[in-house]
């Protein structure tokens, strides 16, 4: 019974490990986010309820090139004016759902 718990729980946590959304796995590599898994997945989160799949890539990339968010929120177009948009409120929603 034992070995089928730890079986059980093994499973969960690599389930969980290999789910881990594009921002969270951004976030987790970073030099800033060392040893701040939790705030890493609570980002995800957030990024989950505000963020299509398509933003979440977009601002994932942010992690390692901050410079290209400076392109976007500075860019004339119509897109990415949109898109930096959806990204403050995601950042305003994560400051305050994961401090």
């Amino acid at each position: 019974m034992k070995s089928l718990i730890l079986t059980a729980a093994a499973g969960l946590f690599l389930a969980t490990s290999a789910h881990a959304g594009v921002i969270e796995s951004a976030c987790n590599r970073s030099d800033r986010a060392a040893g701040k898994r939790q705030l890493c997945n609570c980002i995800q989160q957030v990024a989950d309820f505000t963020l299509d799949r398509r933003d979440q890539r977009l601002a994932a990339r942010f992690f390692k090139d901050p410079h290209k968010a400076q392109e976007i929120r500075q860019s004339s177009r119509a897109n990415d004016e949109v898109f930096w948009k959806r990204y403050r409120e995601f950042g305003s929603a994560a400051e305050s759902y994961c401090s």
